[in-house]
């Protein structure tokens, strides 16, 4: 069914009707080879000006209308594959911050460097993977494995970089949660072997996974990238239910579907159920050579075959081509810069002869990056206060995150499941990764400012010596030894366990024993480690700076001396046990799926709601360090007890109006405020610092169905105080905050009863609860 005539101007873009006009009248002029190549990806167009196009994906242009075609890249965290670029934060140590106003200032930045690269469309930010599994490959592109958080994280990165005239595809839709068999496969016989099925029930879709698309959408994100996975036995990417039913139809969305690459498994059907650019235009890797297609031509047959009508290609078209007019990407848009196919041939192996010199984008985004990093930093332990550090004259660096990496600054395409050795890893790796232009790493940093304060630096970053306890070069022993260990996660495989890699926690209790305490051990991780060294008395403080970016050295000094204050909180939760949280991957063997045949690959989310925090609760199981936990220098406190207020005069109804507008996002009135809260929170000690008041709401037992939380995050601020400094604070509560997704109505529901409505500093430490009823 075509949406485009129910086409309506997105409520945060008041520019959308002039747009969708522009679309329409540039459509009408096109004849249907134009048309199906505007839907079709490819690696062999030109630009107007006679250059290779050289972006991960192309739109070819057409020059008798001056249409200069799209450049799609990959994000989230760099324009990947590039040269004179800046390497951002991941996304998990944007989530870290809990900060809005942060990552809209990142994305806003990068925005600039992919606009100033001449890319149409950045491929990100990340929803998907929100995080079920633990050990997914690719969770640390996405934020957090709260909805809530991610959605508004979400909402800051989509208008970030739209203000720079930049469209964000939002990324992974949906159940794309392991990375294993996450596309189909062929036994060496040639049977096909279907991807992996996200088996999910309606309402975790829901309250989960769809949760933060939908803000995506009311944020007003260009398109949307449908994922290798099959959804309840359906390909994500063809999948009528999910992209017409449910993202076209329930969620109102007026923008484009594109494909993962080489995500399309058919022509016709995909384009029938939703999809609208197939990318990067070709049915397989081997077929960028022959040009074999599922769309392009393929559709002027299935037309004329009346298996598709041309009305479903000029819906297609119009949804891609009306977010190009609307950000004004058809007037004085940089062009692309032609260094990138030089640098993709040199990473390839190739040599094409003389290079291009790159367009630098990276202005002064090493200061923010700076900034992300150390905000970005979650402080978990700190015994007796030793951090921030003093003044020491001896410093001992250990572990293999501290050095340059000795394999040079790009993550090689192959890297095995547990990264590189020798070298401090501030990004994860596939597509998500990216070449670095600068990187400085801990010991660099470290060796700076030691040169600064006459400081000694000594170093061991062997962790194989290290595993060994081979100390005999270092003397004499140093006053702290700092520990950096890391985890690689990458695209294409998951982790394979929670410890940190190469040997960690034998390398911490070694040095902690040779160091007599003193010891301060920071990672760089995707996010979820088991800390076995965490109650090591000679472990004084932990930090968790993920994958902070290229300026991963300076960041985390900053932090350790005390130049920056910590206030990372975690968007996740630590366990104790791996067994207290695991969600395992799905994982045949080949006899397995030999037996079980094409549709072996089953993952059945059968834990519904009850996933980190939720499910600790849930199933009262105590954390190491809980979602929401982050020390600082200073400390907090509440100053006054929260007080409600109402913004309606009579009790809601148990359902969202049926006559309000779908918009973006879905139904209006789901987005309507019922009440506030406000009270105040004050810096209780001497240092300048921040915290993130975090506000929580448990729905009552009684009038809500099996399986429904404890308690969920609803809002959260990040304040920052001058010592002894007090402020207020306030949040909004929307209807959709209240509700619960009900599967025999097919419809969001208040619950009658009190709501439980709690506020603090983290999931566990919340020092206040008041009650409200508003059905």
């Amino acid at each position: 069914m075509s949406l485009t005539s129910n086409m309506y101007p997105s409520p945060l873009s008041p520019n959308w009707t002039h747009a969708l006009y522009l679309a329409r009248t540039f459509v009408s002029q096109l004849n249907i080879t134009e048309k199906s190549n505007i839907v079709t990806g490819t690696y062999h167009a030109t630009t107007l000006d006679g250059e290779f196009m050289n972006c991960i994906g192309n739109i070819s242009p057409i020059p008798r209308l001056n249409f200069t075609g799209i450049c799609l890249n990959d994000g989230p965290a760099a324009v990947a594959r590039q040269d004179l670029f800046s390497l951002f934060s991941s996304g998990v140590t944007l989530a870290a911050t809990w900060d809005r106003d942060l990552v809209y200032q990142s994305y806003w930045a990068l925005g600039e460097e992919f606009r100033e690269k001449g890319t149409h469309v950045a491929l990100g930010p990340v929803a998907g993977p929100l995080g079920r599994h633990p050990l997914g490959g690719r969770n640390w592109e996405g934020f957090s494995l709260d909805p809530y958080l991610t959605g508004h994280l979400m909402t800051a990165s989509i208008t970030g970089m739209q203000s720079l005239g930049v469209q964000t595809s939002s990324k992974h839709f949906i159940g794309n949660e392991q990375e294993t068999q996450r596309t189909n496969s062929r036994l060496p016989d040639g049977t096909n072997i279907d991807a992996v099925s996200a088996n999910i029930d309606d309402r975790t879709l829901h309250e989960l996974y769809l949760w933060p698309f939908a803000d995506a959408l009311r944020a007003g994100t260009t398109s949307i990238m449908c994922s290798y996975n099959r959804i309840n036995g359906t390909y994500a990417c063809e999948n009528p239910h999910l992209l017409n039913d449910i993202l076209k139809g329930e969620l109102g969305f007026q923008g484009y579907v594109v494909s993962d690459w080489f995500a399309t498994h058919s022509g016709y059907p995909a384009a029938n159920a939703g999809l609208d650019m197939d990318m990067p235009g070709y049915v397989s890797q081997s077929a960028i050579y022959t040009g074999e297609t599922y769309f392009g031509p393929y559709f002027i047959s299935s037309i004329q075959a009346g298996n598709m009508t041309e009305d479903i290609l000029d819906e297609m078209v119009t949804r891609i081509m009306t977010p190009y007019f609307l950000l004004n990407q058809y007037s004085d848009y940089p062009t692309t810069d032609p260094s990138q196919t030089y640098v993709l041939a040199n990473m390839y192996g190739y040599d094409f002869g003389d290079q291009i010199p790159a367009r630098d984008v990276r202005a002064n985004h090493s200061s923010l990056i700076r900034r992300l990093g150390s905000a970005g930093t979650v402080l978990l332990k700190n015994t007796n206060n030793i951090l921030p550090l003093s003044k020491p004259l001896n410093i001992g660096v250990f572990g293999n995150s501290a050095p340059d990496p000795t394999d040079g600054f790009s993550w090689p395409l192959d890297v095995p499941t547990n990264g590189f050795d020798i070298g401090t890893l501030d990004i994860g790796g596939g597509s998500g990764s990216a070449r670095h232009t600068t990187l400085v790493s801990p010991l660099a940093a470290l060796r700076n400012r030691a040169a600064t304060s006459g400081a000694r630096i000594q170093y061991l970053t062997n962790n194989a010596l290290l595993s060994t306890s081979s100390f005999g070069s270092i003397y004499p022993t140093p006053e702290i030894c700092l520990v950096f260990l890391k985890t690689f996660s990458s695209e294409g495989v998951d982790r394979e366990s929670y410890p940190l890699d190469w040997n960690s926690t034998l390398v911490v209790n070694n040095v902690a024993s040779f160091c007599h305490g003193n010891t301060i051990v920071v990672t760089h991780s995707s996010g979820i480690n088991t800390l076995p060294f965490a109650q090591n008395p000679n472990v004084s403080a932990i930090l968790l700076a993920h994958y902070p970016g290229e300026e991963s050295g300076d960041s985390i000094v900053d932090i350790l001396f005390g130049d920056v204050n910590p206030s990372g909180k975690l968007a996740y939760t630590i366990p104790i046990h791996e067994t207290d949280m695991h969600i395992p991957i799905v994982n045949l063997s080949n006899s397995e799926v030999q037996t079980k045949g094409a549709n072996a690959w089953q993952s059945n989310f059968t834990e519904g709601l009850a996933i980190d925090y939720r499910g600790f609760e849930m199933k009262n199981v105590t954390p190491l360090y809980e979602f929401g936990y982050g020390l600082s220098y200073t400390t907090f406190n509440l100053t006054s007890s929260p007080s409600i207020q109402n913004l309606i005069n009579q009790s809601v109804t148990a359902r969202p109006d049926p006559l309000s507008p779908i918009l973006p996002g879905g139904n209006a009135d789901l987005y309507t405020p019922l009440f506030t809260l406000t009270t105040s929170v004050k810096n209780t000690g001497n240092r300048t610092g921040a915290t993130v008041l975090q506000m929580y709401i448990s729905l009552p037992e009684q009038s809500t169905p099996e399986g429904t939380p404890k308690k969920v995050l609803r809002g959260f601020e990040k304040v920052e105080m001058e010592g002894g400094e007090e402020k207020g604070v306030a949040f909004s509560v929307q209807r959709r905050d209240v509700s619960y997704w009900d599967t025999v109505l097919g419809d969001w529901v208040v619950p009658e009863g009190e709501i439980g409505v709690m506020v603090g500093f983290s999931v566990k430490d919340l020092r206040a609860r008041v009650g409200v009823v508003v059905r």
